[in-house]
């Protein structure tokens, strides 16, 4: 490995020279820990540049967690590998609304990387403890309707062997054993449903993992409010942590993004339809024409997506006060949501 996986190993001329700027531009900088993620560490830096006219005076560095729990699963699901090659092979020209990557490096090992970010202050991360409504995410299905939209039912996705990676058998191996220690450990903060429908997930996972979606594409995976900026004046969101991406059906990402984020199950519940349609709008804005009714069974599918991210995350990252909130949280919305949709009738 030849490149630095932290900020105390960088040195300011390695980051002028990936930022295309010669030796001696980065008089210096300093770096300061941000965000909320389980995987990574990420840290913003505050560059001192010789001359910092039309230069950006702060980056996002993306590195490894240094939880060893955390790097670990990286390596078994390629998480790292996704993301890097997201930025890599992708996000340049693609119109989604993600970061601009200025380097993105990664070690044969699957672990080590580097990722340097546009910094995208003063847009702010969404918290997924107080949620969002709906209006609140209306940018937020329209920025997922332009990344499903870019490799729609696209053959030429079948050449992304990081994006086709079969994790079907790990998950198959982990789930029900991670699924018992969820359940031991959540059982003082979720309702007898919430916890019972994990029950479903297990006696189903076999139909649920093979199941054949209405259409596939990309796929962000953990589509929801921590990972995505939001503009001061909350019209504009951007899409970051690109570490689960898949290639699935959009409309999982969809109820993956109302399920975690409406805490009140009565405004969730008249949410569902009305998000789905704005997502199909917005497909159809961009000369997709998606078959509603098959894409429906979808999201009533994909409402389980936010418990099940729930139960594995919850057991294989680094554990927090915060996170142990937030999983019970994952867990709790979207069992109200699956429950309500009958999500486990179309398994």
């Amino acid at each position: 490995m030849s490149f630095p996986t932290a900020p105390q190993a960088m040195t300011a001329d390695w980051i002028a020279d990936k930022l295309g700027q010669p030796k001696g531009a980065l008089k210096g900088f300093s770096a300061a820990a941000i965000g909320t993620g389980q995987m990574c560490d990420s840290f913003r830096l505050t560059l001192d540049w010789a001359d910092g006219t039309g230069l950006p005076p702060t980056i996002v560095a993306k590195c490894p967690s240094h939880d060893e729990a955390s790097r670990n699963i990286a390596a078994l699901t390629a998480t790292y590998v996704k993301e890097v090659s997201w930025y890599r092979e992708l996000a340049a020209g693609s119109g989604v609304a993600a970061p601009h990557c200025y380097h993105a490096d990664i070690a044969d090992n699957d672990v080590d990387f580097i990722l340097l970010l546009s910094d995208l202050a003063p847009a702010r991360q969404g918290d997924q403890l107080a949620g969002l409504s709906l209006a609140g995410l209306v940018p937020c299905i329209d920025a997922a309707a332009g990344l499903h939209a870019l490799l729609w039912n696209d053959v030429h996705a079948d050449a992304l062997p990081w994006l086709n990676r079969d994790t079907s058998q790990l998950v198959r191996a982990l789930f029900p054993g991670l699924y018992e220690g969820f359940r031991k450990r959540y059982a003082g903060r979720l309702d007898r449903d919430a916890l019972d429908l994990g029950v479903g997930i297990v006696d189903r996972l076999d139909t649920y993992l093979t199941r054949t979606p209405a259409a596939r594409t990309i796929v962000h995976g953990d589509l929801r409010i921590d990972n995505i900026l939001f503009a001061p004046d909350g019209a504009r969101c951007w899409l970051v942590d690109w570490q689960t991406l898949g290639r699935v059906s959009g409309a999982t990402d969809i109820a993956y993004l109302v399920g975690t984020s409406i805490a009140d199950p009565a405004e969730r519940a008249a949410a569902d339809r009305a998000a789905f349609d704005s997502w199909i709008s917005a497909l159809r804005a961009r000369g997709v024409e998606p078959e509603e009714a098959e894409l429906w069974d979808d999201y009533r599918v994909g409402a389980l997506s936010g418990y099940f991210m729930a139960v594995f995350a919850s057991m294989n990252v680094e554990r927090t006060e915060r996170g142990d909130e937030m999983f019970a949280v994952m867990a709790e919305r979207p069992a109200r949501q699956a429950i309500a949709l009958g999500s486990l009738d179309l398994l």
